[in-house]
């Protein structure tokens, strides 16, 4: 008897394997010619290979046919992937996107070497260490930017603007990212700026925020402005975390998956929420992915006002699977939406006040070249959400895209857009101090 249930499914599955081989439309079909090539280069090809980068190769060029976002990384790329979210890496320090062919500045990080080196978004680096980037994906500068602290790395760079490219020669450092900086202004006024969404963020701006508060006369304060201009983005938990700080109940975000599955909705708790003071929210182009959903939660809640230019545009949600050889796969499974169901692919934020920075800043001007997400090739196109939350109120201008880089965050003398927040912010206190009446 398990004799003939053993004949039945084999000669079952035997059916079905040639029916899938007859079906010109069976997915694992092309598998087939895969192998014979591979067999054909293995045997025949003029110079010995390295059957790992051959057969990474293959994955690599599979993962390019879908989005910008979606990358393969060899177990070194990966490595170095998780030091970076770790918050402490060996390199000189440079966010890069693919743009094309080209491989674009996103935004040097503050007081690293490339920083140092006066490079800017919208750069384009054209090689490394003598290596041409024309096709590069991330994954590939990052394997090629990293490296141990105390080695050379030279770059060989454009900007629109330049006669001919310039080549930098950069020494690799330890790259600290505090993601996380405050200052106190005012004796009551608080800056924040988040440079980027790490594991423990959170916990960084809590502390930031108890530490300012600490110093006020009052103990409490009047105001806080939010900076997340050129912050990339990062872990999406921390980003609903971030948001929670500031809400104390409703929708943070809504993911969806292909088809409408796989719906998420993240939404605020009152615990440990911050007192609600006046809040200004500074974003740029620069300003991209998770620090957008922050953006998007505070302006469609009411809870802060949302200062600068248009912002990056990437509203979808990326995950990491690390695989048995120690490569990992980035891979986007779902869009986001803001409370108000709106969807800021391609889009961006606008701001509800549109701040450029000021015309002296050279580094701001050279910004307007940077990248964003509807230029990138293979993007997804921005929709709405089917059945958005309840909307909220929210005051919305058109913005002509300019992000800024202030050179010393924290500084109102340097940074036009900072200055701006913090004149609104005495404003608003002015406005809501009590009016004597007339006798």
């Amino acid at each position: 008897m398990l004799f003939l249930l053993c004949a039945f499914f084999g000669g079952l599955f035997a059916v079905r394997v040639a029916e899938a081989a007859h079906d010109p439309a069976g997915p694992y079909r092309k598998l087939d010619v895969f192998s014979h090539v591979l067999s054909l280069i293995q045997n025949n090809y003029v110079e010995s290979i390295d059957e790992s980068k051959l057969l990474y190769g293959a994955i690599d060029g599979m993962v390019r046919t879908l989005d910008p976002h979606s990358t393969f990384m060899d177990p070194r790329s990966y490595s170095a992937l998780k030091q970076e979210t770790d918050g402490e890496y060996g390199g000189i320090g440079l966010e890069v996107a693919s743009k094309g062919d080209d491989l674009v500045v996103v935004s040097p990080l503050d007081d690293t070497p490339a920083s140092r080196a006066g490079f800017a978004p919208g750069d384009k680096l054209l090689e490394v260490d003598g290596t041409s980037t024309r096709g590069w994906k991330e994954a590939e500068a990052v394997h090629a930017l990293m490296g141990p602290p105390g080695t050379r790395c030279v770059i060989k760079a454009s900007r629109a603007g330049w006669t001919e490219p310039k080549s930098f020669t950069l020494i690799r450092d330890v790259i600290r990212i505090v993601s996380v900086e405050d200052k106190l202004f005012d004796k009551r006024f608080g800056y924040v700026k988040i440079k980027s969404f790490q594991d423990r963020s959170d916990l960084y701006l809590k502390k930031a925020l108890d530490s300012m508060r600490a110093q006020t006369s009052s103990g409490q304060l009047s105001g806080l402005v939010l900076d997340l201009r050129h912050n990339p983005g990062g872990l999406l938990e921390q980003a609903v975390k971030v948001s929670d700080r500031f809400l104390t109940d409703g929708v943070i975000v809504t993911t969806k998956g292909r088809g409408g599955k796989h719906v998420e909705v993240e939404r605020a708790h009152a615990r440990d929420t911050e007192p609600s003071y006046p809040m200004i929210v500074l974003v740029d182009g620069g300003t991209a992915s998770a620090s957008e959903i922050v953006a998007g939660a505070l302006q469609d809640h009411g809870r802060a006002v949302v200062m600068g230019t248009q912002t990056f545009g990437k509203g979808s949600v990326q995950t990491v699977i690390e695989l048995e050889d120690g490569s990992g796969l980035k891979l986007t499974i779902a869009r986001y939406y803001t409370p108000s169901g709106r969807s800021i692919q391609e889009k961006g934020i606008t701001p509800d006040l549109v701040v450029k920075p000021a015309a002296a800043d050279a580094v701001a001007a050279a910004d307007d070249e940077g990248p964003r997400e509807k230029s990138l090739p293979g993007h997804f196109k921005g929709e709405e959400l089917a059945e958005a939350a309840q909307p909220v109120a929210a005051v919305s201008t058109t913005a002509r895209p300019l992000p800024s880089l202030p050179r010393a965050p924290g500084d109102p003398q340097d940074d036009f857009q900072l200055k701006t927040a913090l004149d609104t912010l005495r404003t608003w206190q002015i406005f809501n101090k009590p009016r004597a009446t007339a006798p």
